[in-house]
C-alpha cells in the first residue's frame, strides 16, 4: 500500500537517501537532470587520474523497486495544481514535492553537461591539462582545495603546484588549528607552495593572478576550490523567489519544510538548515524528512506519527585525503574541542575508496 505521490528534484546524496527511504510506503519519482548519479566525493579525484574516470557515475536503475526515475529538468512548482512542471512540457502530481537540487561545485567536482559520456569528457580534458601543466594553481585553502593539491602533486610530482588560501591557516572552516597545520606540512613536505592570507584575482595577463597584495602569480592552469552555489536560481524564475533567503538557499522550518507550504520540503546543500554542508549533514535531513513526509500522508488517526525536528549537524567527523594513501580526520570530543586523527584511520574512512562501497550499497549495487 503507498499513502501519496512524492517527487522529488534533484538526484545527489539527500535526494536519494529519501527517495529509497519513501520507496515503500509512496509512489516516489525521483527527477534529475542526470543519467546517472554522480558520486561527487570521488570526482577530485577523478578529475586528476584517468583510472578513476568511471568510479563517480552509479547508474540509478537499482534504487527504486516499486518508485521511477525521470531523468529531466524541473522548471516550476505549480502549487496551485499540486503538480511539477518539466522542461519537456511533462507535468508530475504530488502529495508531497521535494527540492534536493545540491549546489553547485567548482571544476574539476561539477558533472559537466546532462549525460554520462559529457562529464567523462570533461574529467578527460582537466586529466590532460594537468597532465602537460608546469604550474597548477589551486585557490581556496578549505578541505576541498586542500584534497586536490594533495591529488595533483602526486600525480604530477614534477609540476610546480600553489595553493593559494584568502585566510590565515588551512582548513580553518573545521575549527582546528592543529589541522590546518598538519595539512600545511603535509603540502610543503611534498613541494606544494602553501600562500596564505593571499585573496587570488585573475591579474591582467592571462595565465597570471594578483593577490591582495600585490603578488604576482605565473600559472598555466588554475582551479578555485571557493564555495558552492545553491542550485535554486530556477525557483526565482519560476515566481518562488520568496521561498528563499538572500544567499538563495531554500529557508526551512526545523522540521525541513519550506516556509508556509506543508507539503513542500527541502533537503541538503539547497537549503538554510545548517552552514554545514557536508554529505553526512544531507544524509541526516533525507532520514528525518522521510519520517515527516510519512506522518504528513498519513494524515490524522490514533496511529498519527508527530513530526520529528531537525538539529542542524555543527559538530562532525571531516576527513580530508591526501591522496589514497594519507589524510587526516578532524573528530569532535566533549568540551568542544577536537581530535585531529592521521593517515590510519583518514585511508580506512574515505581516502582509499573516497567512499564508493558505500555509495553503490545506497544504490543498490554490490561495493565493488
Amino acid at each position: 500500500m503507498h499513502d501519496g505521490d512524492v517527487v522529488v528534484i534533484g538526484g545527489g546524496y539527500g535526494g536519494v537517501r529519501l527517495a529509497r527511504r519513501l520507496d515503500a510506503t509512496a509512489r516516489v519519482t525521483l527527477v534529475d537532470r542526470k543519467d546517472v548519479f554522480f558520486h561527487r566525493i570521488a570526482s577530485l579525484r577523478a578529475g586528476v587520474r584517468p583510472e578513476w574516470s568511471a568510479t563517480p557515475f552509479i547508474p540509478y536503475d537499482r534504487l527504486l523497486r516499486s518508485g521511477r526515475v525521470v531523468v529531466g529538468k524541473a522548471v516550476r512548482i505549480d502549487t496551485g495544481q499540486r503538480q511539477v512542471v518539466l522542461a519537456s512540457g511533462e507535468r508530475l502530481p504530488y502529495d508531497v514535492v521535494v527540492i534536493a537540487t545540491g549546489a553547485d561545485y567548482p571544476e574539476p567536482a561539477r558533472f559537466t553537461g546532462t549525460t554520462t559520456e559529457e562529464a567523462r569528457k570533461a574529467f578527460a580534458f582537466h586529466q590532460r591539462k594537468i597532465a602537460a601543466a608546469e604550474h597548477v594553481l589551486v585557490v581556496g585553502g578549505g578541505p576541498s582545495g586542500v584534497e586536490l593539491s594533495a591529488e595533483i602533486r602526486l600525480a604530477r610530482p614534477d609540476a610546480r603546484v600553489t595553493l593559494a588560501h584568502a585566510g590565515p591557516a588551512l582548513l580553518d572552516s573545521t575549527g582546528s588549528e592543529r589541522a590546518g597545520r598538519r595539512a600545511r606540512t603535509w603540502l610543503e613536505s611534498h613541494d606544494v607552495d602553501v600562500r596564505l592570507d593571499s585573496f587570488m584575482s585573475p591579474g591582467n595577463d592571462f595565465g597570471t593572478y594578483r593577490d591582495a597584495h600585490g603578488g604576482l602569480v605565473d600559472a598555466d592552469l588554475s582551479f578555485w576550490a571557493t564555495g558552492t552555489t545553491p542550485n535554486t536560481l530556477w525557483l526565482r524564475l519560476a515566481g518562488h523567489g520568496d521561498w528563499l533567503n538572500p544567499a538563495g538557499q531554500v529557508k526551512v522550518d526545523r522540521t525541513l519544510r519550506v516556509d508556509g507550504r506543508p507539503d513542500v520540503y527541502a533537503v541538503g546543500d539547497v537549503n538554510d538548515a545548517t552552514e554545514l554542508k557536508i554529505t553526512p549533514a544531507a544524509l541526516a535531513q533525507a532520514d528525518l524528512a522521510a519520517h515527516n513526509i510519512r506522518a504528513h500522508l498519513r494524515g490524522s488517526g490514533r496511529h498519527r506519527r508527530e513530526p520529528r525536528l531537525y538539529r542542524p549537524v555543527e559538530r562532525t567527523p571531516i576527513i580530508v585525503p591526501f591522496g589514497p594513501a594519507d589524510g587526516l580526520t578532524v573528530l569532535p570530543v566533549p568540551g568542544g574541542d577536537t581530535a585531529v586523527l592521521g593517515g590510519r584511520t583518514s585511508v580506512l574512512a574515505k581516502a582509499k575508496t573516497l567512499m564508493t562501497p558505500y555509495m553503490r550499497r545506497q544504490l543498490g549495487y554490490t561495493a565493488a
